[in-house]
């Protein structure tokens, strides 16, 4: 089956006309006054008060979620090949691991219309680099999503706050790893304006115990299941920011946490981001009492995923081979260590090459010298009056990445 889609398509039109039983309700909602405030660093300014409905999310906990047997072969297939590309990858792990991570980082943050260059990005993550706001954002998600795999054996409330908490740090008008306790709402300048509002701040807590009760079943398939949590996560919106890329960074917690990946991080969000149209409506569909769509979104993002992925392990693959060509240095030499650190952080200084590989920081040159003379490196000074090395051909490769993600098929 195709899922190519054109401009006027979206998952909801895909979905239409197959059948999905389950017992999910749509959203029911509660009226709430809204007063408006405009004082304290969580104001929400708003011409006048007055009642809006805010959503009361469906429990999950015992969902029974049948699809149909298209939905749940295609689930099933992206399923199969993203276990297939984690384990394709697992003798060469090292120095992909962190690409993919970042990648995906990247692509999740994209989604939510924060952009930046891979080598903005990885300068942003030098040690003592300040960077471009969008770039610190993204090196933040990067840290949001180490944290939800290191934390994926176990899916709970601490781990989601720690998630919440590693995206956020240094959101002064935020509360890093911690719930809500205002309203938040999407479209408009306040509630009774939006699109949608989420449900009311004192609903969080058992929302999320029903949501974690439902991702911890062993009796559901695993991709729907997956998709199914993002979107009552995404429906909670259980923080005052931060609540699309903490939801897709929970979503590689448990890709891991069921074991369909166990090596990388597959860039999930870099296949949503072919379609963010396709991913919004099924969202709201979800809210709707359909959850067809959003397991069809992430079947096709699962897909598109390990093929964009693919392309670019391969073509990390080929740079590396062609620098041992141009390489000329002893088989014992250091400098090899620093080409293989250039294929996962393509920007370095001298106190990274100490941090990641224990080399003094007083003569970086003697290590670096050698792949400028190769045409491997460019040496740039960065903001801090240091030297600093980037390679452009990795960083157009994840630039290359970026833009077959960003690419509507």
């Amino acid at each position: 089956m195709s899922l190519s889609l054109n401009n006027s398509d979206t998952y909801v039109d895909k979905c239409r006309y197959r059948r999905i039983v389950t017992t999910l309700a749509p959203l029911s909602y509660e009226t709430l006054q809204w007063a408006p405030h405009y004082d304290g660093p969580h104001s929400r300014a708003s011409s006048s008060g007055g009642p809006y409905q805010a959503a009361i999310p469906a429990s999950i906990t015992g969902l029974e979620l049948t699809v149909d047997t298209t939905i749940r072969a295609h689930a099933e297939d992206a399923s199969h090949e993203i276990a297939r590309f984690d384990a394709e990858l697992g003798a060469e792990i090292a120095p992909f691991a962190a690409v993919l991570l970042r990648s995906e980082s990247a692509a999740s943050s994209q989604i939510e219309n924060l952009s930046a260059s891979a080598r903005s990005i990885a300068e942003a993550e030098l040690p003592g680099g300040k960077g471009k706001p969008n770039a610190k954002a993204i090196v933040a998600n990067t840290a949001a999503m180490t944290a939800a795999v290191e934390l994926s054996r176990r899916i709970d409330v601490a781990a989601i706050l720690a998630m919440h908490a590693a995206l956020m740090t240094g959101q002064s008008r935020h509360t890093p790893g911690q719930w809500r306790t205002e309203p938040v709402w999407i479209g408009g300048n306040s509630p009774r304006s939006a699109v949608f509002v989420a449900p009311e701040h004192t609903r969080v807590p058992a929302a999320i115990d029903d949501l974690l009760a439902f991702a911890a079943r062993d009796d559901v398939a695993l991709l729907p299941q997956i998709a199914v949590t993002h979107a009552q996560f995404e429906t909670i919106h259980p923080f005052t920011d931060g609540n699309g890329r903490t939801g897709r960074a929970l979503v590689q917690a448990m890709l891991r946490n069921k074991g369909l990946t166990r090596q990388v991080t597959v860039p999930v969000s870099a296949g949503l981001l072919a379609d963010t149209n396709g991913y919004f409506a099924a969202l709201t569909a979800y809210r709707n009492g359909d959850a067809a769509p959003i397991i069809e979104a992430f079947a096709a993002a699962g897909m598109r995923a390990v093929t964009n992925g693919r392309a670019l392990v391969k073509e990390l693959r080929a740079i590396r081979a062609d620098w041992n060509q141009r390489i000329t240095a002893r088989s014992d030499s250091a400098i090899w260590r620093v080409a293989d650190l250039l294929t996962r952080r393509p920007v370095v200084n001298g106190v990274l090459l100490r941090q990641e590989l224990g080399i003094p920081t007083d003569h970086p040159r003697r290590y670096m010298d050698p792949l400028t003379e190769a045409g491997i490196v460019v040496e740039f000074t960065d903001k801090s009056r240091n030297r600093a090395w980037r390679a452009p051909q990795v960083l157009a490769a994840l630039d290359d990445f970026a833009e077959r993600a960003g690419r509507r098929n």
